[in-house]
């Protein structure tokens, strides 16, 4: 095999690894990101990913009618689509975070792209730590150093609300329950049809268990160690 050809298979192969590691450590595992709180403070953080959509309106009635507040990790297409809604969710009480400038994982975007996507933000002005929650919780060998050269914090969840299935909403309401308990970070999305149905089944479980949902920064989420690490890795990929 010619020495150009040997280097090149040897870079991809390189990144290969360094891209499973990412995989690995960065989304499954969680290390150093944001996860869940303290159990014994009975919180749950309520987050949705891919807003604003023309469903917030629905959700912004179903939040207001059970008295919480919510954290939205909203991308940069959606904001433009939709910025009417932008100020409705922060009068409302509801903190913006980002999701990023596209609705991509962060292995399709090159590193000039991903440096893009992590440092917007819908409100780089309100007090911090600023937040971003990658796409499909992908993450890059870079996006770790890109967050942290940006002055973001990644910050992930360990609850789904799986509203992008086909399921039912009683049925998705019933699974995130067996699921959510004291420290949780419950990710929905808002657009699928069936999340505001989903979203009243939920909270009013969560009431009837005495767990009081809040945003995420009220939680306070922890940084993700090596024992929680692991637990998040046997989730991932099974026991």
């Amino acid at each position: 095999m010619p020495r150009p050809l040997r280097r090149l298979v040897g870079l991809l192969a390189a990144w290969g690894a360094a891209a499973l590691l990412a995989e690995v450590v960065g989304r499954a595992a969680g290390l150093g990101a944001l996860g869940g709180g303290d159990s014994a403070r009975r919180r749950v953080a309520l987050t949705f990913d891919d807003g604003p959509s023309e469903r917030t309106p629905q959700l912004l009635a179903v939040l207001a009618r059970h008295g919480v507040r919510a954290t939205f990790f909203v991308t940069a297409p959606a904001c433009a689509a939709f910025p009417q809604y932008l100020a409705v969710l922060e009068a409302a009480g509801h903190r913006l975070e980002a999701h990023g400038r596209w609705h991509r994982h962060a292995l399709l975007l090159p590193p000039w792209q991903e440096w893009a996507q992590v440092r917007w933000h819908p409100r780089p002005r309100q007090p911090g730590p600023l937040l971003y929650r990658p796409p499909y919780g992908g993450h890059s060998p870079l996006t770790r150093l890109l967050a942290w050269l940006a002055g973001r914090r990644v910050a992930l969840w360990d609850t789904e609300g799986r509203d992008w299935t086909g399921a039912e909403a009683s049925t998705l309401a019933r699974q995130t329950l067996a699921r959510a308990g004291g420290g949780s970070v419950v990710l929905l999305h808002d657009g699928p049809a069936v999340t505001p149905a989903l979203l009243d089944e939920l909270l009013a479980g969560l009431r009837e268990r005495g767990l009081e949902v809040v945003p995420l920064h009220e939680l306070p989420p922890h940084r993700i160690g090596w024992r929680e690490g692991l637990r998040r890795l046997q989730g991932s990929y099974g026991k």
